[in-house]
């Protein structure tokens, strides 16, 4: 075993974060416990803005280099973008940007994929904060990749998503109909930086139905490749 992982002793993974989001290291580790030694860099566009528009989501994706140079003394096998938006927004930047690095780089919509893989989810609802156009921009990418999305509804929001309340995850869950509901084999709750992990068990029994997060996600593929390498 070498010190990137095995069992006896945690992973160490590289996370690339926005770098106004406030939630994705207060719930990752939550997911893996200690099996996982988490090592996060900042994604600093260019433009330093937040809100959710083409120059921020362009500009973290350039930045993917220099964020992986502060980890290149780490022994990583791999590195997560944090940002779920910037991939399907932008995936040929995004594979430009994984091409461009030494090690593997796994942005949050690959690890949203093998979750629902390995679910054998194929139909799913999807929840986001992210404003109509986004989201809709994701459902294609979904249907793209053959995930059929059976409703979408979102808060419409580009910035401020880590203020985000339960209260308001479950308005945007009730607006959508029960049929959809029923259709569909998951539930998808993306976006890193929305605070979304406390919810997922009573979504999960409330609705019946498997409930996926993007933070959930990242965890989940990290724990997996993590048994993978165990030998």
């Amino acid at each position: 075993m070498n010190s990137a992982g095995g069992d006896h002793g945690p992973q160490h993974v590289g996370v690339l974060v926005p770098w106004a989001n406030t939630v994705v290291e207060a719930e990752l580790h939550r997911v893996t416990g200690s099996g996982v030694a988490w090592h996060y860099s900042r994604l600093v566009p260019e433009s330093r803005t937040t809100g959710l528009d083409k120059r921020f989501l362009t500009g973290m994706l350039s930045a993917v280099p220099g964020a992986l140079a502060q980890l290149a003394a780490l022994p990583l096998r791999r590195a997560y973008l944090a940002c779920t938006s910037a991939a399907f927004m932008y995936p040929e930047l995004a594979r430009q940007a994984g091409d461009a690095v030494s090690i593997s780089l796994v942005s949050a919509f690959d690890a949203i994929m093998a979750a629902l893989s390995e679910l054998s989810a194929s139909r799913i609802v999807l929840f986001t904060p992210y404003p109509d156009e986004v989201t809709a921009a994701e459902a294609a990418a979904f249907n793209t990749a053959g995930v059929i999305v059976t409703a979408w509804s979102c808060l419409g929001l580009d910035d401020g998503y880590d203020t985000i309340t339960g209260r308001q995850v479950k308005e945007l869950i009730r607006s959508v109909s029960r049929a959809a509901i029923d259709e569909a084999d998951a539930i998808m709750l993306s976006c890193t930086g929305w605070p979304t992990f406390d919810l997922i068990p009573e979504l999960r029994q409330g609705l019946g139905k498997p409930v996926i997060s993007s933070n959930l996600a990242i965890g989940l593929h990290a724990l997996t490749e993590k048994e993978a390498n165990a030998d």
